[in-house]
């Protein structure tokens, strides 16, 4: 990858992330995630944020965000266990920050996770 390639695929600083909470169909490419983020997410698909999908299995996930001049698509499969994801019934979305996604990403619980600083062993020696 180019270096403007593999920037791409890292948000940036000031991206928001938001999580659909309720599965979608993984058929759906560019055109119909966008028209999610519109209809159920009640969001602006060209803002800039990064919006993650996954399917009823929870064994896939769809990334989308707007670059400047298009839309990007990030697909991933997990081979032996699911992305997790809480069940929050009263939320379509939920916006989590980068640690989390890394998380996410990873395969791990991103919900549990705090945002404690780490501590320094210098600190207390």
């Amino acid at each position: 990858l180019c270096a403007r390639g593999l920037a791409m695929l890292v948000p940036k600083k000031d991206m928001k992330i938001f999580v659909a909470l309720e599965p979608v169909d993984m058929r759906k490419s560019i055109n119909g995630l966008a028209v999610e983020i519109i209809e159920a997410l009640h969001g602006k698909p060209q803002s800039g944020d990064l919006y993650i999908f996954h399917n009823r299995a929870s064994s896939l996930i769809k990334a989308l965000f707007w670059d400047i001049d298009g839309f990007v698509l990030i697909y991933k499969r997990l081979e032996e266990h699911k992305f997790k994801f809480p069940k929050i019934s009263a939320m379509q979305t939920l916006s989590i920050s980068h640690k989390q996604l890394r998380w996410l990403l990873s395969g791990f619980d991103f919900a549990r996770i705090d945002n404690k600083t780490a501590i320094r062993f210098d600190d207390y020696f």
